[in-house]
């Protein structure tokens, strides 16, 4: 009914909503009736055999069937006849996922498919306990408790069952707010209207219903509506009842309903105008002047909020940027309970967004503070975010906050340790927490206590449980700078005055890798300086100076202070000393790994250089080759003609090289010159098939037009790579695909000097629009080759940008998995990792040829997903090959560093990056011919002394075919 009214609301809601619409209509018109039939029932049997109720022929137990029926009619089960072997097959697959659970008790999906297959059986007292266990440790859902409340209403028999309900009913308003179980919880109560106390239990529900979701704009108004029928039914039984019943004077009961038309008409809900209407109809009194006043000043906010409950309307779940948007917009307003429903809304939907919780449970810390609203939506979000140790550690400080127990915060705290964080770093910052939380129970003007006890004993757990638990999982402790162990010896030295449990703690701070670092040694020394002795700052300085390997000279400089401020002469000396031996062996193994540096820098050249060499030899010894098959064939020809041919010889042709001279005679010689004088009488013989290559090639050079690139046209231009080089038209090729985005204007084809097609092109549209839908065409394989398409962006005016379209970031709902086979495919591995959880996408590496590399990244709907496939999947055999899986969290790349200028001769070399920006790939060849990297007089004169100015002496300009001969030279 709720949406019925929203779409009246809206007068564009399109046809296809209509029949749902009634649904719902008639859906609310049965429990309407329902309610009206139980309360007659219930009066009935509080007023006795004068309750005239043969137009009603209703009892009490018929209401109370009736109601199960039209409550359970949505969620029956429907009649299944099951096989032998079915039944079996369903108990074999019920003991498999209760020996999952027995292993993996957060397993999420394997508690929902448990309920299912036990309900579905029959298995009553199973399923209970079942449903119990996952409420216990997740919130359900609103279908899992409608689901759950149906069966035991159907199955409550007495009193006790009923109580029974309740406080099911009590446990399901708890997890979210829901309209639909309080209007369950609403008619469920008034079946119990004729027990001690009913009347008063079901406007005690109706209320609470009415504060939870009374302003919800779409869905509050079926509990008004349902309160209204309630009391209406109240009044009609009262006045048809005998007088001597404890009903309420009549008036009274009237005034509830007129409180209840009043306090809905005063809140902004959908389908206001009929409410109005049918209060008007209702009252035998005119309408006050401030009740239309509150009317009107509601139907002006309602104008306000529609456009945001449009917006989610019109959207599709999880709606999470539109609820975002509404937030925002309540948050501007300020009221604290519209603020709180929407939160509640936007969790329903995306309960599964830890930063959704963060945000929720912030406002509530900072703004509200009430300590049961608080508590009670921390323990929501670790329930159902449990992976997120932010979630963990602010509830930690809210039950601080508030005056928790300290049995209840450490029991809550040892459930954080078991809810299976995915980072090692996660458990290092609960146990901060934790710690910080014992740190503040301790007071430290006792020497000892129980609390100052506790809080060293689990300082000791939590370096033991990092060493073992964590490390064991996660292959590092998640603490390598120990700052666990530093705070330990913080507030050892701080606030109990023990340096000597501090220094022991930094001794083994120091053993765990930490002493070649200078801040970790300074760090010693200011806790030394502060409680310590100036003997144990000396020695820690001493040490510092002799270990410390990444800014000794930073340490050598404090230990020279402190001895000039307060030391010796004597300590002086011994401190210049130190700092000088060790600076001066410092020095030394620097200049060493930079020599060390330098020669594998050089030996890289070389190596470059030698396969310079070796390439230009290969060409050349290539191109001769090609020049004596040419010879070859001419004296075979000149062979044939001196054994009788009758035709003259004729010259052959030479390729003339670009800016050269043709000789003088071929110059002279004009197209009207004497056919005996340039033998052009007998037929031309046939050429080289070298010489054909090139003709060819010069004929496509000429066929292909040299067009210029247009940079303006960028953002109607994508480029397209990785094609492959023997596309025969790549233009007509491609043309096809790219029209089905939009309108082509080109399709711009590259090709080298020698014809051939170079594997990318530019394909121009004619709007912006088209050339970003083109972009979803990118990895579509082109015979046989996956086809590369990205925006057209000038590099070297853009350098930052970045091609990749994929996060190199941790993403922690993200899995990369190693080791696959090369023949596995995508369906395949969808077909193993979906049964953990629900996977969004899943992409396979493949090299630029589209051969896979055994590697591929499985993206899941959350974290909990993840982390719980990474603990299944991890070491999984699949095809012979033992597969790893991870946590998505690619390693930085390094940015590539600048080549740095070339020194000239008799300057120390200068270790320099040599490779682009693939690696090794990528050469650094001078396009320069060595006979030009000559060095100068000049420069032979600069190593001896300074070199007099340069002459101004003009470098002769050289043609293409000097450089050729350059290059071809032995």
């Amino acid at each position: 009914m709720a949406t019925a009214a929203a779409a009246s609301a809206s007068e564009a809601e399109a046809e296809p909503k209509a029949e749902g619409e009634e649904a719902e209509a008639k859906e609310a018109r049965t429990r309407r009736k329902v309610l009206s039939r139980a309360v007659a029932a219930a009066t009935y049997k509080t007023v006795g055999p004068e309750w005239d109720q043969q137009e009603e022929g209703v009892s009490e137990s018929d209401g109370d069937e009736e109601y199960a029926m039209a409550s359970s009619a949505e969620s029956s089960p429907g009649e299944y006849e099951w096989e032998y072997d079915e039944e079996e097959k369903n108990q074999l697959e019920i003991e498999r996922l209760e020996e999952q659970l027995s292993i993996n008790v957060y397993d999420y999906n394997c508690h929902v498919d448990l309920i299912r297959l036990l309900r579905l059986e029959g298995e009553l007292t199973k399923v209970r306990m079942a449903r119990q266990k996952m409420s216990e440790i997740f919130p359900l859902t609103e279908e899992l408790w409608l689901e759950w409340l149906h069966d035991e209403i159907s199955m409550a028999l007495d009193g006790l069952d009923r109580e029974h309900v309740y406080d099911l009913f009590e446990k399901a308003v708890k997890d979210y707010i829901c309209p639909n179980i309080w209007l369950e919880y609403g008619q469920y109560s008034v079946g119990g209207i004729g027990q001690k106390g009913g009347l008063e239990k079901v406007r005690s529900v109706f209320e609470r219903a009415l504060s939870s979701v009374g302003l919800h704009m779409t869905k509050g108004l079926a509990i008004w509506e349902a309160y209204r029928e309630f009391e209406s039914a109240i009044v009609e039984a009262a006045r048809v009842s005998d007088q001597c019943l404890p009903w309420p004077p009549r008036a009274v009961l009237l005034e509830k309903v007129h409180s209840l038309f009043r306090r809905q008409l005063a809140i902004p809900l959908y389908d206001m105008e009929a409410t109005f209407a049918e209060y008007e109809e209702w009252s035998e009194d005119p309408i006050p002047e401030s009740v239309i006043q509150n009317y009107n000043k509601a139907l002006q906010q309602l104008e306000k909020y529609k456009p945001y409950e449009e917006t989610l309307l019109q959207a599709e779940a999880p709606r999470l940027a539109e609820y975002q948007a509404y937030i925002d917009f309540e948050m501007k307003i300020g009221d604290p309970a519209r603020i709180q429903l929407i939160f509640e809304r936007a969790l329903v939907e995306n309960c599964l967004v830890p930063d959704l919780w963060i945000r929720y449970s912030q406002y509530l810390d900072r703004q509200l503070k009430v300590k049961d609203l608080v508590l009670s939506v921390h323990s929501r979000a670790v329930r159902n975010c449990p992976w997120t140790v932010a979630l963990w550690s602010r509830y930690l400080l809210a039950m601080e906050r508030h005056g928790v127990d300290h049995r209840v915060i450490s029991v809550t705290f040892e459930k954080a340790l078991s809810a299976g964080f995915i980072q090692a770093t996660d458990y290092v910052e609960i146990w901060q927490a934790y710690l910080d939380y014992l740190r503040r129970r301790v007071d430290f003007k006792q020497d000892s206590s129980k609390e100052l006890e506790e809080l060293r004993s689990a300082f000791a757990r939590a370096l033991e449980y990092l060493k073992q638990e964590v490390e064991e999982r996660f292959s590092e402790s998640g603490d390598p700078s120990c700052l666990i162990m530093q705070n330990w010896a913080r507030i050892e030295a701080r606030l109990c005055n023990n340096m000597q449990k501090a220094r022991e703690l930094w001794d083994s701070i120091m053993t765990k890798g930490n002493a070649k670092y200078a801040n970790m040694w300074l760090e010693y020394y200011n806790l030394e300086r502060a409680h310590g002795d100036t003997q144990h700052c000396r020695k820690a300085l001493h040490r510092a100076v002799q270990c410390t390997s990444d800014y000794p000279e930073h340490v050598c400089e404090v230990l020279l202070t402190m001895e000039r401020t307060e030391g010796t002469l004597e300590d002086w000396d011994i401190a210049v000393q130190k700092t000088e031996t060790r600076l001066a062996r410092v020095n030394e193994q620097r200049i060493k790994a930079a020599e060390k540096e330098a020669a594998l820098a050089q030996q890289e050249e070389e190596k470059v250089e030698q396969r310079k060499r070796a390439r230009a030899e290969k060409k050349a010894l290539k191109k001769k080759k090609k020049t004596r098959g040419s010879d070859k064939s001419r004296a075979d020809e000149d062979d044939e003609k001196e054994w009788g041919d009758d035709a003259e010889e004729q010259p052959s042709k030479r390729r003339r090289v670009e800016n050269s001279v043709p000789p003088a005679g071929e110059a002279e010689l004009g197209p009207e010159a004497d056919p005996g004088l340039s033998g052009s009488s007998a037929p031309a013989a046939a050429e080289p098939p070298s010489e054909q290559k090139e003709q060819r090639a010069a004929t496509r050079r000429r066929d292909v037009p040299r067009v210029l690139h247009d940079s303006s046209k960028d953002g109607v231009t994508v480029f397209v790579s990785n094609l492959p080089y023997g596309l025969r038209e790549p233009a007509a090729t491609l043309r096809p695909l790219f029209e089905a985005c939009g309108d082509v204007v080109e399709v711009r084809p590259i090709f080298s000097n020698r014809g051939d097609f170079r594997g990318y092109c530019y394909v121009e549209f004619k709007e912006e629009a088209v050339a970003l839908r083109a972009l979803e065409l990118d990895r579509q394989t082109v015979e046989g080759r996956p086809m590369f398409v990205s925006p057209c962006v000038d590099k070297s005016k853009n350098p930052d940008f970045k091609v990749f379209r994929y996060s190199t970031a941790l993403e922690k709902h993200k899995l990369f998995v190693s080791g696959l086979p090369f023949s596995c495919t995508k369906e395949e591995l969808e077909e193993i990792c979906k049964a953990h959880g629900t996977v969004k996408d899943i992409r396979l590496v493949t090299n630029r040829a589209g051969k896979p590399k055994g590697l591929a990244y499985v993206e899941y709907e959350n974290e909990s997903q993840a982390s719980q496939a990474v603990l299944k999947m991890d070491g999984m055999t699949i095809k012979e090959n033992v597969i790893k899986v991870a946590i998505s969290n690619p390693p930085q790349r390094k940015a590539p560093e600048k080549p740095e200028a070339r020194k000239a001769p008799g300057v120390a070399v200068v270790p320099r990056q040599i490779y682009g920006a693939r690696g090794k790939g990528r050469t650094q060849l001078s396009l320069l011919p060595r006979a030009l990297q000559r060095p100068s007089a000049t420069a032979a004169q600069a190593e001896n002394g300074p070199a007099p100015p340069p002459a101004a002496t003009e470098v002769p300009k050289m043609s293409n075919a000097d450089f050729a001969k350059l290059l071809l030279r032995k």
